[in-house]
């Protein structure tokens, strides 16, 4: 492996780790009603775990209201317990027709709780990255012994590998911030 390939692995594995913050932090309840808390509901459709974004339309109905319109009217039921199931915190109300989830508002206290949550999200993402950094750092290491690099062609490169580290940490504690203010935001 060459030093280029170690940088680029690494590079690849840190945009992923940021990435799944982000998608995690889709997930996280907002005030808002957001589309994205559905990612996770599985819904029993002729006998397979299926996403319910697939078998339904969801549209925001008024910023607080979520409206999920399946595209197989019989399988309401189903919907309706893959929502209780899933445990939102929201219960779905249906007309026959369509469930609507209603997003109360969030007390102070849940939303104190939501983040220690983003902040729990975080630290696991940074936490990753570090663990990327020495993993590079090893193969670093493997390189110099093998190649007999020079001791400042080593350091230099561990430089690189530690900006590198900084600037994915820093964007986990920027993007961190941002859902921090998303969630206090009343």
């Amino acid at each position: 492996m060459s030093v280029e390939a170690i940088f680029t692995s690494g590079k690849e594995k840190m945009e992923k780790a940021v990435a799944q913050m982000k998608k995690e932090f889709a997930s996280i309840r907002t005030g808002r009603a957001n589309p994205m808390i559905l990612d996770k509901v599985l819904v029993e459709y002729y006998g397979a775990p299926t996403p319910l974004r697939q078998l339904s339309q969801v549209s925001v109905q008024d910023g607080t209201t979520l409206v999920i319109t399946p595209f197989d009217k019989t399988i309401i039921k189903e919907v309706e317990k893959a929502l209780v199931k899933a445990d939102l915190g929201i219960n779905p109300n249906s007309d026959g027709i369509v469930v609507r989830l209603v997003f109360p508002p969030l007390t102070t206290d849940k939303r104190k709780e939501i983040c220690k949550d983003v902040k729990k999200v975080c630290e696991d993402t940074k936490v990753a990255i570090r663990n990327i950094r020495r993993d590079m750092t090893d193969e670093l290491k493997k390189l110099e012994k093998a190649e007999n690099l020079s001791e400042d062609t080593v350091k230099e490169n561990q430089d690189k590998i530690q900006k590198q580290t900084d600037k994915y940490s820093k964007m986990a504690d920027e993007l961190s911030a941002e859902k921090e203010k998303e969630v206090l935001t009343v």
